[in-house]
């Protein structure tokens, strides 16, 4: 495996809610995304997300990132499992099976976020077929 490390920056814009929309449905989001570093490209997503008043809740996302690791440019889908029970976070950031393309395809990989200080920070655990 190797590793893609930096930092990206992100613009979450909410959608409104159909009319009709129960008042707890879960919110829809709508993902921008640069990134710097060892990844550098831009990515367009969707998220749904919940949350209760006792800071659980639940967030899953779809993110099309494209850009260029290594030397290689292409494109590959990342997939979002985050959930919050009392304000402890579990997250899982994956690498769609199969969704890389031009010189990713065949990119598989595990995406680790942290968040310091405003800060949004990766590191890409990936692997590459050798060309």
């Amino acid at each position: 495996m190797r590793n893609a490390r930096g930092t990206f920056d992100v613009v979450i814009t909410p959608v409104q809610p159909e009319a009709g929309s129960p008042p707890d449905a879960p919110g829809r989001m709508l993902l921008a995304k640069t990134f710097h570093g060892d990844l550098t490209g831009t990515a367009a997503g969707e998220m749904l997300a919940t949350m209760s008043p006792e800071r659980s809740g639940a967030y899953v996302a779809l993110d099309r990132v494209r850009g260029m690791i290594d030397g290689r440019e292409g494109a590959f889908t990342l997939v979002h499992r985050g959930l919050m029970d009392r304000g402890a976070q579990e997250l899982l950031i994956t690498i769609v099976p199969g969704s890389g393309a031009g010189e990713l395809t065949g990119i598989a990989g595990v995406f680790h976020l942290t968040i310091e200080d405003g800060v949004h920070r990766y590191d890409l655990e990936y692997s590459l077929p050798t060309s």
